[in-house]
């Protein structure tokens, strides 16, 4: 591990930018920042031998960090077959079929990242598409949002799933006329399906690790996985990370939030407590715990407060106001115990409904425990109310915003937007008036729902739209206004995420933190505004060792 100097650039420390500075990494540690001149006297009085970074005009900043990412689900996809790229249900069937020529055998078939908006939304893809493509072996394919599986007949005859299975509490099976499953499986009726799909120990472990490899190329270092336990269709990633651990392999800093089981009450604490205890041990912080409030918009499981328009309904307990899976006062009673023994609660919130009852539940512990430090976070935020977007300061509460959603050209807007007001349409990813009411902002990407790049979900956080070399393909801003400043969305990648994720010395460069360094290849700050998410990692640093190098 060389001591590094980096020169010739510019730098953003995590909070501001500045036009002209040098920094210095000694070992592990941010040693020195300020004028080139300066660096180079404080490292040479403390190190023999210093090698210079040439930064050539780029941008010096903190490593990513990612306030909501999923590793395990996006490395198992990297390794199946992908289907995040196809435009058609069409396509995903042709993509499917060659997957399945490549991938000989009759165990299972796995694929994911198709989307809803392909196929009808209200029934999904069936089981008869499927199986003209994948006939003689089970398939299990998850939807781009986890929210749904696509399922082929074997799959169905090996779960045993027939007009006679009942629905689960909180999700359903699609259904034709005479009540026989047609193939889509919905919330935690994928797990049905699931808890029969065979991926081994060492398949998981080299998911992982190929996930950390990925992540590091975006230049992130630091993440919170939201989703560790179990739910339904997704495998518990628990202990691939324990066997990276094992092997020294783990490069990342990681937080975990373990699972909160809707079917049991605040008596699971313990067992959470002794989970946090047992990865502690081991090297993992396991400080933190995700509820599931509400599902998901495409759907329709999107918790509202005023109905769905159009008829548009989920044949769920919540009909046509959404899915709330903890009620309100459910949710208060977890989250004031989790509050008291020191957990971080990590909200899934999108609908305005889904908000408010998460403030309400935070502002219960407040209430019952006093000030605490934990740093409760709500992620997703599609929908918050005018009332509601104060409280995040308030209340203390972070808002975990997925930068690259906050855009028309997403799915989880353009399938819903015929089906909400005016009024409730312009709510939707309120960002500049959460981040001007004084909250604390993380950023996240919730991949493998979206693409990790933090510097595309910077520049949706700008610009309110995607990034496009096509004028064909330019779409206009969502609510405009509601756009962050550049230095904003930086902090919120940055010092934001890291401190959301409890790793109080990253996300910054400053004199004493840890050398977490990403260059980019060119200065967001020089660029136009339509421009920001062009810039590229080059290179990235974890407790200054180098993690990535482009090419």
């Amino acid at each position: 591990m060389a001591d590094l100097i980096f020169a010739n650039g510019r730098l953003f420390d995590g909070l501001a930018y500045h036009h002209e500075h040098a920094l210095g990494v000694r070992g592990q540690v941010i040693h020195s920042v300020g004028p080139l001149d300066r660096v180079r006297e404080d490292m040479a009085a403390v190190s023999d031998g210093v090698e210079e970074v040439d930064v050539d005009g780029g941008l010096v900043m903190p490593a990513f960090h990612d306030a909501h990412v999923h590793p395990l689900i996006g490395g198992l996809e990297m390794r199946s077959a992908l289907l995040t790229d196809c435009d058609s249900a069409a396509d995903c069937l042709d993509k499917i079929a060659d997957a399945a020529a490549e991938q000989a055998g009759d165990g299972w078939f796995r694929a994911g990242g198709w989307s809803l908006e392909h196929f009808d939304q209200h029934t999904g893809p069936t089981a008869a598409e499927l199986d003209r493509v994948v006939p003689h072996r089970p398939a299990f394919l998850p939807s781009n949002d986890h929210h749904n599986a696509w399922v082929n007949t074997r799959a169905l005859e090996l779960a045993g799933i027939d007009r006679h299975t009942p629905d689960p509490p909180d999700g359903w099976i699609e259904r034709d006329a005479d009540g026989n499953p047609t193939g889509t499986l919905r919330e935690a009726a994928a797990l049905l399906v699931h808890r029969h799909v065979d991926t081994t120990r060492e398949e998981k472990r080299d998911a992982l690790r190929d996930a950390q490899a990925h992540l590091h190329q975006w230049g992130i270092v630091g993440w919170q996985d939201a989703l560790v336990g179990g739910y339904a269709g997704i495998d518990d990633p628990t202990q691939a990370y324990l066997d990276l651990v094992e092997a020294g392999e783990l490069t990342a800093r990681v937080r975990l939030a373990l699972w909160w089981d809707r079917h049991r009450g605040p008596e699971q604490v313990e067992d959470l407590v002794a989970e946090r205890e047992r990865l502690g041990e081991a090297g993992l912080d396991a400080g933190s715990v995700k509820l599931m409030v509400d599902g998901v918009s495409e759907t329709f499981t999107m918790a509202v407060d005023e109905p769905y328009l159009g008829g548009a309904r989920c044949p769920c307990q919540g009909g046509e106001r959404g899915l709330t899976f903890l009620g309100p006062d459910q949710l208060a009673e977890a989250v004031v115990a989790l509050d008291r023994a020191g957990f971080q609660a990590h909200f899934h919130a999108l609908g305005d409904r889904a908000v408010r009852t998460s403030l309400d539940a935070i502002e219960a512990a407040r209430r019952h425990n006093g000030w605490s430090h934990q740093r409760h976070q709500l992620a997703h935020l599609q929908l918050v109310a005018p009332a509601d977007r104060n409280r995040f300061r308030l209340l203390g509460a972070i808002a975990n915003v997925e930068g690259m959603w906050a855009r028309y050209k997403t799915p989880a807007v353009q399938m819903v937007e015929p089906y909400l007001d005016q009024e409730r349409r312009d709510w939707q990813y309120p960002f500049a008036d959460i981040v001007d009411s004084g909250a604390l902002v993380a950023g996240g990407s919730d991949w493998p729902i979206n693409p990790p790049d933090p510097m595309e979900g910077i520049h949706v956080l700008v610009n309110r739209s995607s990034r496009t070399t096509d004028e064909r393909d330019e779409e206009p801003p969502m609510r405009d206004d509601q756009g962050l400043t550049l230095v904003q969305a930086m902090q919120a990648y940055t010092s934001g995420a890291a401190h959301a994720n409890h790793q109080e010395d990253s996300g910054n460069l400053r004199v004493g933190a840890s050398g977490d360094v990403v260059v980019l290849d060119r200065d967001p700050f020089d660029l136009h505004e339509d421009h920001i998410g062009s810039a590229e990692v080059v290179a990235a640093w974890s407790r200054g060792d180098e993690v990535y190098h482009r090419g």
